[in-house]
């Protein structure tokens, strides 16, 4: 992080939206948004903030699966399929 041009107060960022977009999408780094001297908001690239919400994804389901495993929701290998193999059989067209 490059504090001098990584924080911004609000004023700033008023004053030259345009370059500190340019800056966020050109360095992918995010830019730190504070007002009255604390932290208030992040700047991101959509880019960098799609890539962010695709690996929170990832992480909530390795959570629950975790979480099944400590609650001993889980089947064996065999079992799933025998139980996918029963459903597939009862559907009717």
């Amino acid at each position: 992080m490059n504090i001098k041009e990584d924080i911004r107060p609000i004023s700033y960022i008023k004053a030259n939206a345009a370059e500190i977009l340019a800056q966020v999408n050109e360095s992918r780094r995010p830019v730190y948004v504070t007002q009255n001297g604390e932290a208030k908001a992040v700047l991101l690239d959509t880019e960098s903030y799609e890539k962010m919400k695709k690996a929170l994804g990832l992480l909530k389901i390795v959570a629950q699966g975790e979480r099944d495993i400590v609650d001993e929701k889980v089947l064996s290998q065999e079992d799933f399929f025998s139980v996918m193999d029963r459903d597939i059989d009862n559907i009717k067209p």
